[in-house]
């Protein structure tokens, strides 16, 4: 089994994640209490994205894939709880149906 993360598979997760971050919408009312929950998810997956491309930036392979990660996994939180419109995307988000 490898021990190092090769390049193409850093990349890869990186535009899978690039793509939903672009697909995410906010689903919930503005007026709602789920509205400033669904905007701190974002933020959260935002920065962790930004980090992910600062690790890879310096060549910090193994942090950048666990920022990547995080990132990914919030979208998905919010998504499998309602907070995003991601259009019944089942691809790009692990949705509960």
């Amino acid at each position: 089994m490898p021990r190092e993360i090769s390049e193409e598979i850093l990349e890869h997760y990186i535009s899978i994640t690039r793509k939903a971050l672009d697909k995410v919408r906010i689903a919930a009312p503005e007026n709602s209490h789920l509205y400033p929950v669904a905007h701190d998810f974002l933020n959260m997956a935002h920065s962790y994205f930004q980090d992910a491309l600062h690790f890879r930036k310096i060549g910090d392979y193994p942090r950048a894939l666990g920022a990547v990660y995080y990132a990914h996994a919030w979208l998905d939180a919010g998504a499998r709880l309602g907070l995003f419109d991601v259009g019944n995307d089942h691809n790009l988000f692990t949705l509960a149906r």
